[in-house]
């Protein structure tokens, strides 16, 4: 399907532990704007698309989704890794350690596991694409947030990274939906 090349997009790295941050950073892997909603989102709509070249973007973007998955996993990652328990409990992260530990896991910023109600599919094509347009501008903003509530420069490279990529695809999904809204309105002779 796709070669995988063991290393992300961009290096993540951080100043030190912070599982405060990390508990904000957290949403982007399993919160309603987060990477996996979007992956989950794209992959799937991609099957009700019209065109090759439509089900090629929604491929290209849910697949990338899935790299940037990886990014905000290593950056939560790296900001628990090495805290003490004292830390992690001062950032309310409490019922997470007495559940997964330092693991992962699929939820927001307030512990609300992940649920596949955030994920949307119409079988309509255009309303599809316009969902995806909305859902990368919110993450968009989310990352803009998150850009807000740190200090850590090397966090803050990444947070930009992440927000950038919303912004291309965002300006993607715009020319599918183009392209796709002049697909719908040809005459189809068969």
């Amino acid at each position: 399907m796709w070669v995988y090349e063991k290393k992300l997009q961009i290096p993540v790295r951080v100043s030190g532990p912070d599982p405060r941050l990390a508990k904000y950073i957290i949403t982007q892997y399993g919160g309603p704007e987060g990477e996996l909603s979007a992956s989950l989102r794209y992959l799937n709509m991609r099957y009700t698309m019209p065109t090759g070249r439509a089900k090629g973007v929604l491929t290209d973007i849910g697949t990338e989704e899935l790299a940037h998955m990886e990014i905000v996993a290593t950056l939560v990652y790296k900001l628990i890794e090495g805290a003490s328990i004292e830390a992690i409990k001062a950032a309310d992260l409490g019922a997470h350690y007495a559940d997964h530990g330092r693991a992962l896991y699929w939820e927001n910023g307030a512990g609300v596991p992940w649920i596949a109600a955030y994920v949307s599919a119409t079988d309509d094509p255009v309303a599809d694409l316009h969902e995806n347009m909305a859902a990368e501008q919110k993450a968009r903003a989310v990352y803009e947030n998150l850009l807000n509530l740190t200090d850590d420069p090397c966090v803050k490279d990444v947070l930009r990274f992440l927000r950038e990529r919303e912004v291309v695809h965002y300006q993607r999904f715009g020319e599918t939906l183009m392209y796709v809204e002049e697909y719908c309105r040809q005459k189809k002779i068969y």
